[in-house]
């Protein structure tokens, strides 16, 4: 059985705003500005693609995808749902924040929220792509 096209899209946007990231982290430490800017635009647009696309399925499909694994894959699956998605929702505020200082060139403002936004969102990105292999692509664990 193929897995559902919308939550592999997802997946797919999800694993591309994680490359986008660290390509854009190196590119700044090698402080090459220009190319951190073009790969972080990329990154935020394959994030907010993945969240109107992720809101569009679950407001369209029936019911929520249930996990259908086992003992200690059950539980590592719950945990990394459990960290992905509050950190998921909370980050969002800080990228517009971070995007914000960074265009009124308050470069300052702008590294003091990514130290710890930058992390946190390639962990979302690559839990996020955790996700959906456990749903979706080896349920059973």
């Amino acid at each position: 059985m193929h897995p559902p096209l919308l939550p592999t899209i997802n997946a797919s946007l999800n694993a591309s705003a994680g490359i986008f990231l660290v390509l854009g982290g190196i590119a700044i430490r090698n402080k090459n500005i220009v190319r951190h800017r073009m790969l972080m635009i990329c990154a935020f647009g394959c994030s907010a693609l993945f969240l109107c696309t992720y809101l569009y399925y679950h407001l369209t499909s029936r019911g929520i995808s249930h996990y259908k694994g086992t003992g200690i894959f059950r539980t590592i699956y719950f945990m990394v749902l459990g960290t992905h998605t509050p950190l998921a929702v909370l980050i969002v505020p800080f990228i517009i924040m971070a995007i914000r200082h960074a265009l009124r060139g308050e470069y300052q403002k702008h590294t003091r929220i990514t130290r710890w936004l930058y992390p946190v969102w390639i962990y979302v990105s690559i839990t996020g792509v955790i996700v959906y292999l456990m749903l979706y692509i080896f349920p059973a664990g």
